[in-house]
C-alpha cells in the first residue's frame, strides 16, 4: 500500500509526463491552407485573440501567464506571418488592439475543428468522473500551478 507521499509523487509524475506530451503537441504544425501551417502555440494565441476582440499585447501575456516580452515576440511573429494585425484603439490613441486577418480567421477555424474533436473526446472521457472528483483534480492542478508561479516569480528576481 502506497503512502500519501508516494501517491502524491506518482500523481506529480503523471502531470510531468502530460506536460511533456503537451509540449510536444504545442510544437506540432496545424495546416491552415495548402502551403500554410501554424504551430499549436501560435494558434492558441490566434484563438485567444479571435475570442477576445479587445486584446492588447499585455493582455496576451496575462491570458497565458507569460512575460510581456514573450507575448510581444509571439504577436510580432504572428503579424509578420500575416495572421494578426494591430489596429489603433478608437478610445485611446496610444493603445493598439490585436485583430485577426483573413488568414488568422482561417487558422482559428482550422484549430477550432481540431480542438473540437479533442474537447469532445475529453468531455466523453471525463464525464465518468463525479463533480467532487473533478473539483479535487482542479484543486490538485491549482496547487501545482501555485508552486510553478512561485518558481517563476523567484526566477524573475534573480
Amino acid at each position: 500500500m502506497e503512502t500519501r507521499k508516494e501517491s502524491i509523487k506518482a500523481a506529480i509524475h503523471q502531470v510531468m509526463r502530460i506536460a511533456g506530451k503537451y509540449a510536444r503537441i504545442e510544437r506540432m504544425p496545424i495546416p491552415v491552407d495548402l502551403n500554410v501551417v501554424v504551430s499549436t502555440a501560435e494558434v492558441h494565441t490566434i484563438e485567444a485573440i479571435g475570442e477576445n476582440d479587445r486584446m492588447r499585447g499585455i493582455d496576451v501575456a496575462a491570458y497565458f501567464g507569460i512575460s510581456k516580452s514573450a507575448a510581444s515576440q509571439m504577436v510580432s511573429r504572428l503579424i509578420a506571418k500575416g495572421f494578426l494585425q494591430k489596429k489603433r484603439s478608437p478610445s485611446n490613441n496610444k493603445e493598439f488592439r490585436l485583430t485577426l486577418t483573413e488568414l488568422g480567421w482561417r487558422a482559428f477555424e482550422a484549430h477550432d475543428k481540431l480542438h473540437g474533436k479533442d474537447m469532445t473526446d475529453l468531455v466523453t472521457r471525463l464525464s465518468a468522473f463525479s463533480p467532487s472528483q473533478i473539483e479535487t483534480v482542479t484543486l490538485f492542478l491549482d496547487a501545482i500551478g501555485h508552486v510553478m508561479d512561485e518558481r517563476l516569480s523567484e526566477q524573475g528576481k534573480e
